[in-house]
């Protein structure tokens, strides 16, 4: 299923902010300041996560987010707080890594990045090449992202640049246009780091927010770009695709929850955190896990959760423990239904999106099982899920707009409260999704969902 071309203009302040918050500049929400951490890579050593829940207790309100970008958010942080959590973190090697308001991090890569036996590139070093390559861009925008996949035919995330695989184990970039992804060049390991710094200049030249946004003569410029600076004519592209897939065709760029052998004395364990929220308690309780494991660092998933590469396997008693604050069996419906913070920690929201997604899962749960992928989402941002799901809610004036196998910024099909949407849900069971969130259509036979108290 792919994702309609229509896309609603996003909504004005407070919805909608022409930054991303880092550690010297957090940005102010419904429940105090909201400090973001880029760990390089998307990894932590075990110091490093415990400095993090370090100050997500001492200097926020406890709670940390986990995003579809493997970054974490310190909630609740205070003007007071905020300089000593700068300090605390940029010690612990997490600061900010620039101040220009370009991207904090660059890339994204899977959580197994450099330990998956099907990569055929080196992914974290390509990765830390680009991001040395973007520091040096002027005025990159702060949403700029390139995912580098070193398995062929993986799922990939979206993003505005794409690095991946090709024949005689060469490189291939591909980037977002309005209409899908389009193949722009291939080239050599040594290659493309140079390539992507002429494609981002370009980019950056536009002043566009993102590549997708390009003009015709835009993309033909960045295209021209690219291809002095391979010396080379950038050849006809090698694909169209469309702007995304609901489900997944190849490999999960992110792991499956649970525990997983990758190779003979090394498993992997992987949590999620429910609707990618969790406390300072249970990250500094994975943390000890970890070490107990021997496991030397923590990954974040873009699933929004961690992953462990330990020296010897979680017991049934450490695994239950871990149950109690993170997703860990496949078949939890929660790990079906994405959703952000909504109201009230996120001034952005008009919805309880955490309430309301932990009702839609126990009723979404048979379509989840079928590979149906729900999100509920506090504003037309999509934080929790920027791409399409087969069914996406967007709050707006405490209802929710239903979209069928679109993206939050789609143009929703009814205004539903959540009753309404539990309702449709139900009947969705026997005649569809599209059919159940119809408009006109009433739903009179299915008994009404009321949110707890």
């Amino acid at each position: 299923m792919s994702a309609s071309t229509h896309r609603r203009v996003l909504p004005q302040a407070p919805a909608r902010r022409g930054w991303c918050p880092g550690l010297s500049r957090p940005m102010p929400t419904g429940d105090g300041l909201l400090a973001r951490v880029h760990p390089p890579l998307g990894i932590l050593t075990l110091a490093q996560a415990h400095a993090v829940a370090d100050g997500a207790r001492r200097f926020g309100n406890g709670h940390l987010d986990l995003t579809a970008r493997a970054n974490l958010q310190i909630r609740g942080v205070s003007e007071a707080t905020r300089t000593p959590l700068a300090r605390l973190l940029e010690t612990a090697g997490l600061g900010d890594a620039r101040s220009d308001g370009g991207p904090q991090r660059l890339t994204l890569t899977s959580p197994l990045a450099g330990r998956d036996t099907a990569e055929t590139l080196d992914v974290p070093a390509l990765a830390r090449a680009v991001e040395a390559a973007g520091l040096a861009v002027a005025g990159l925008p702060a949403k700029t992202l390139v995912v580098v996949e070193g398995r062929l035919g993986a799922e990939v995330p979206e993003g505005d640049v794409r690095m991946f695989p090709c024949a005689a184990g060469d490189v291939g970039i591909a980037v977002a246009t309005e209409h899908g992804l389009h193949d722009l060049v291939a080239c050599t390991r040594e290659e493309a780091p140079a390539a992507v710094a002429a494609l981002l200049n370009a980019f950056a030249r536009t002043g566009r927010r993102r590549m997708r946004d390009l003009s015709p003569d835009e993309f033909g410029a960045v295209e021209n770009a690219v291809g002095l600076a391979m010396q080379v004519l950038v050849p006809p592209p090698m694909r169209e695709s469309g702007r995304g897939s609901v489900s997944p065709q190849g490999a999960p760029f992110s792991p499956l929850t649970g525990v997983t052998s990758l190779a003979p004395g090394q498993s992997m364990l992987a949590v999620d955190a429910p609707f990618g929220r969790c406390t300072a308690a249970a990250l500094d309780h994975l943390v000890d896990l970890a070490a107990r494991l021997g496991a030397e660092e923590i990954r974040l998933s873009p699933a929004r959760g961690f992953v462990l590469l330990p020296r010897q396997d979680p017991s049934a008693a450490d695994l239950t423990a871990l149950a109690r604050t993170f997703i860990i069996a496949l078949d939890d419906p929660r790990r079906s239904v994405a959703a952000c913070t909504g109201a009230p920690a996120c001034a952005s929201g008009s919805t309880p999106t955490l309430v309301d997604a932990a009702l839609l899962a126990t009723i979404f749960a048979p379509l989840g099982l079928e590979g149906r992928v729900a999100h509920v989402s506090g504003c037309a941002k999509g934080c929790a899920r920027p791409g399409p799901a087969d069914l996406t809610l967007v709050g707006r004036d405490g209802l929710y707009g239903a979209v069928i196998g679109g993206a939050p910024g789609d143009e929703p099909a009814i205004h539903l409260p959540i009753e309404a949407v539990m309702e449709r849900l139900g009947r969705a069971k026997t005649v569809g999704l599209a059919a159940a969130f119809a408009p006109g259509n009433t739903v009179t036979e299915f008994g009404r969902y009321e949110r707890p108290a």
